[in-house]
Formats: C-alpha cells, structure tokens, sequence
C-alpha cells in the first residue's frame, strides 16, 4: 500500500491528504502572510519536500493552547484572546516539520524545524483561504484532528508555490 503524503498549495491555500495519487481530503488552510520562502527570520512559509518530524498534543481538548510545544492548561476563549491579544495562537495539534533538503529548508539559515514550522490549530475565528500566518500551516481545529489522527511520524509533506 502506498504511505500516506501531505500536500501544501500557497497559491490555492489548501492541504490534500493522499495515498498515492488518491486524494483522500483536502482543506482550506493559511499559511505566510510573507508568502513563499525558506530563510530563518522571513516570517515565510517554507517551500519544498518536508516530513512530520513530531506529533505533539494527542490528548489535548479541542482549542488546548500550547506555548513552546508546551500545553499551557489553558483553552482558547474570547476572554484568553482579550488578556493575550498578540499571542500567536497555536492549538489543539501540532505536528513539526523536518526539511529534507540540504540548503533549502534544512541546516543552517533555512532548517524548517529550527524555524519552528508546524501544522497547527488556529483561532476558529481566524478565516481559511487566506495567508495569515507566521509562516507555519495553520488549520481549523477539528481539521487538524482530523488530520493529526489519518498519519504518523515521518509523513512526508510538500509544500508548493501552486498545484
């Protein structure tokens, strides 16, 4: 049986699930405001053949808040936004990203894992189909359950300019 694969698209602001050439399900994401590029500091999100490196958060209630990979105890309210209004909001799953390219988006100013890119819940109030983010892959929170359950460590991710 072919493994299972992730498929980022900036231009089309979605991710694809496959097994082989079988899209499983596809979702609307967000990813960089800065769009496309791989250098630390860019505010970017990272192009190129990746893999999930971690699965953090496999018991964490829908809309858990993680600080540093961390769980906080906390869970995503009106009232939390009002007290941290410029916390980057990363929730309920998150699973890290490994380059696999030397140069590109692995060692020295491009690795995409000390960068901290992840695929992570967001804010279900922040809207989808539109690129927001710091650079990382954000989803909505029950999508990124959802996706979070269908794959394993080592699930190699694309991430692409356009489809």
């Amino acid at each position: 049986m072919d493994q299972r694969n992730i498929i980022v698209c900036l231009k089309d602001q979605t991710l694809s699930l496959r097994q082989g050439n079988l899209q499983l399900k596809q979702w609307d994401i967000s990813t960089a405001l800065n769009g496309a590029g791989n250098i630390s500091g860019s505010g970017c999100t990272p192009l190129g053949h990746h893999y999930i490196k971690a699965k953090i958060g496999a018991a964490a209630p829908l809309g858990a808040v993680f600080v540093g990979r961390r769980l906080t105890g906390e869970v995503y309210s009106s009232e939390l936004l009002a007290q941290f209004p410029t916390r980057d909001w990363i929730l309920t799953r998150i699973l890290w990203l490994q380059g696999k390219e030397s140069g590109i988006n692995r060692g020295g100013n491009v690795d995409s894992m000390r960068r901290f890119i992840y695929i992570h819940g967001t804010p279900d109030t922040e809207p989808m189909g539109v690129p927001l983010s710091h650079g990382c892959v954000r989803m909505r929170n029950a999508d990124v359950i959802e996706l979070f359950d269908q794959i394993e460590v080592g699930t190699p991710v694309s991430i692409v300019s356009q489809s």
